[in-house]
């Protein structure tokens, strides 16, 4: 790479170079060279879109050479170009197309980075386009020579605390080490969480509790490694941990319950994610552990976030917790005058024959109770994919029954009162 002189003075040969014959040779061998970057970018990128990745890690290498493939083949054709071109005339249009590719190739690998680090979100988005204008601006200003200038009015702009003096420069410096790394170290945290999720040999709690502890050793490491770098001392960060200290004591204790909690519940295995549990008014399948809270889905769709501190401190029923097997009860109401042997063989046949029923335990039905319209039975049934919702299943069982009953000719009896009227009424007949 050249130095800022070094390009100032390629800017001024190419402003004079413009109105000559020259420039036109560097056009036309630039165009040709964009249009053989951009065919070597569509053929080859066919063929990664043709690659199944195996895992994210492959996604994400596919995915940073498709963005990058543009560029970079471009790059690689306009240097070739330019040895060959400069054996006869210069090439100041080439160096600093060059230099442009190569910013555009860590454009675009900086928001892809970004974007399988964080959630898609607003700020993401508008985080991307400030990206590509820092970073154009910064070309800008270095390519025409202002750097030096810029920098001469950014050492002398600062402020003053205590005996140490902090120049904006050394601010902006920090800054962006300190992001730069913060960044390294969540995208290590993402390819790591993704790899660990794999791991089918290790328990799902062990899991997620090993990725979050990951995490939290790359984010430390990151700023014991960023802070020096900028000439913060270390020793500050004990003074910081008294804040946080006395910040846990009086304002934070819910915070830190939570966490301290997330890992207990890692820890001890209690819950696991597939599990079906109910806490308090909350019934569905845990779908996420983080270290603050849960996520559990109900079988209706909704989603309830829940924090670590209330499985702790409150009952849990976890219905999967020592056997993911559920016994769904069918309560049905025959008529006095049916024939019970057939009406229950009729239930138990329906319960056989739909494919989510399990046959060990088997269907049963129970008589439970002499009602006033009629008898009452019970068709018990067991599943173990609970957390998928038993409506469908109900209702499944209900209309096969009905089939079988108006065949058998099973009456499901209407309420039924007798009301009797006592005493005699009389009547007087007028001549």
């Amino acid at each position: 790479m050249s130095t800022s002189s070094e390009l100032h003075s390629l800017l001024l040969d190419l402003w004079a170079e413009l109105h000559s014959v020259k420039i036109l040779w560097q056009v036309g061998v630039l165009a040709a060279c964009v249009i053989i970057g951009w065919a070597l970018s569509r053929r080859y990128g066919r063929r990664l879109t043709g690659h199944v990745p195996l895992d994210a890690t492959q996604a994400l290498g596919i995915g940073s050479m498709k963005r990058l493939l543009f560029p970079l083949s471009t790059l690689a054709v306009v240097l070739i170009a330019k040895a060959i071109l400069r054996h006869w005339q210069s090439t100041h249009l080439l160096n600093v197309a060059a230099t442009l590719l190569l910013v555009m190739a860590l454009i675009r690998i900086s928001v892809y980075v970004l974007r399988h680090t964080f959630a898609p979100s607003q700020w993401l988005r508008a985080s991307e386009r400030w990206i590509g204008w820092v970073a154009w601006i910064g070309v800008a200003v270095y390519l025409t020579g202002l750097w030096p200038p810029v920098r001469e009015a950014l050492l002398d702009t600062g402020f003053t605390i205590g005996k140490h003096k902090f120049s904006l420069l050394l601010v902006l410096q920090g800054t962006l080490s300190v992001v730069l790394t913060l960044l390294a170290a969540l995208w290590l945290g993402r390819i790591t969480e993704s790899r660990l999720m794999r791991a089918t040999s290790l328990q799902i709690n062990l899991r997620v509790m090993f990725s979050k502890l990951i995490q939290i050793l790359l984010l430390l490491a990151a700023l014991l490694i960023a802070l020096p770098s900028v000439g913060i001392d270390l020793t500050v960060l004990s003074v910081f941990g008294g804040m946080l200290g006395v910040g846990i004591g009086f304002g934070l204790q819910k915070i830190a319950a939570n966490y301290i909690s997330g890992f207990i519940i890692l820890l001890d295995r209690s819950v696991s994610i597939g599990d079906l549990i109910t806490i308090g008014e909350h019934t569905g399948t845990l779908t996420k552990m983080t270290a603050r809270y849960v996520v559990v889905r109900s079988l209706g769709g909704l989603e309830a976030i829940i924090p670590n501190e209330t499985i702790i401190t409150s009952t849990v029923v976890n219905h999967s917790y020592s056997d993911r097997r559920v016994r769904v009860a069918l309560p049905v109401q025959v008529a006095y005058t049916t024939d019970l042997d057939a009406a229950c063989a009729a239930m138990v046949n329906a319960a056989k024959g739909n494919p989510r029923v399990l046959q060990d335990p088997a269907p049963a039905t129970l008589i439970v109770e002499f009602a006033n319209s009629g008898i009452n039975l019970e068709l018990g049934v067991w599943v173990d994919d609970a957390d998928q919702g038993t409506a469908s299943l109900r209702s499944d069982l209900y209309a096969e029954i009905w089939r079988a009953f108006r065949q058998l000719g099973i009456e499901i009896p209407y309420p039924q009162r007798e009301v009797r009227v006592l005493g005699t009424i009389k009547t007087t007949t007028r001549e």
